[in-house]
């Protein structure tokens, strides 16, 4: 997946991507943006033009904007319409910016009611404040990337208090890996999911079905 830094770097961006799905039959065509004049046009591109956008991509602590920024407005209205869903890495970790947590993202579904919303690294460390927005909003996912993993245990360990809503969310939970640039092995992350307890139903929703439903992959 790809996302932009700075202005001028989401077209490219996509091209390139585009290029790299047509070449690669078992990658989802993905895309992003950045707050900026154009992102409409080459987001209007991605989605109806042919493209075959299938998920975009955001990450506010790299970019360092706000989701909410008015430039984005018929960015997240076009996604919005078209149900394509974003992954957004909005939580703190690994450092706060200043435009991560949940508080822009519960402004952003309050404005875009349906938007399809995919909160990367299950939103760590504020896991329990972005479960209860996926509680509140139906069209709210988060994946798992590196939650649960010894690693995040040590900097903020998941509630085990607040397993039932992992368990009563198993339909809007995705696997997710960033492999291969984790710091620790690949069967770990699903070693970590196993460990929770949720059971065998919990395991395959999260690790297979959901994502196949979501992206017609059956």
């Amino acid at each position: 997946m790809v996302y932009p830094h700075r202005p001028d770097m989401a077209r490219w961006l996509n091209s390139w991507s585009a290029g790299f799905a047509a070449r690669t039959p078992d990658c989802l065509h993905t895309a992003t943006f950045y707050p900026e004049p154009g992102a409409p046009d080459y987001v209007r591109h991605a989605v109806e033009a042919g493209a075959g956008a299938r998920v975009f991509k955001a990450h506010f602590q790299v970019g360092d904007y706000d989701p909410n920024d008015p430039l984005l407005d018929e960015v997240w209205g076009l996604l919005r319409d078209a149900g394509i869903p974003a992954v957004v890495h909005c939580g703190h970790s690994p450092v706060p910016g200043a435009h991560t947590g949940p508080e822009p993202v519960s402004k952003l579904l309050e404005r875009y009611p349906g938007l399809r919303l995919i909160v990367a690294h299950m939103g760590h460390p504020d896991y329990v404040a972005f479960l209860r927005l996926a509680e509140q909003h139906p069209h709210f996912l988060l994946d798992t990337t590196m939650a649960f993993t010894d690693m995040a245990e040590r900097d903020a360990p998941f509630p085990r208090a607040d397993l039932h809503r992992l368990h009563d969310l198993g339909d809007r939970i995705l696997f997710g890996s960033d492999y291969p640039n984790i710091p620790y092995p690949y069967a770990h992350a699903l070693a970590a999911l196993t460990r929770l307890g949720l059971g065998d139903d919990w395991l395959r929703a999260v690790c297979h079905d959901n994502a196949a439903k979501l992206f017609d992959r059956h």
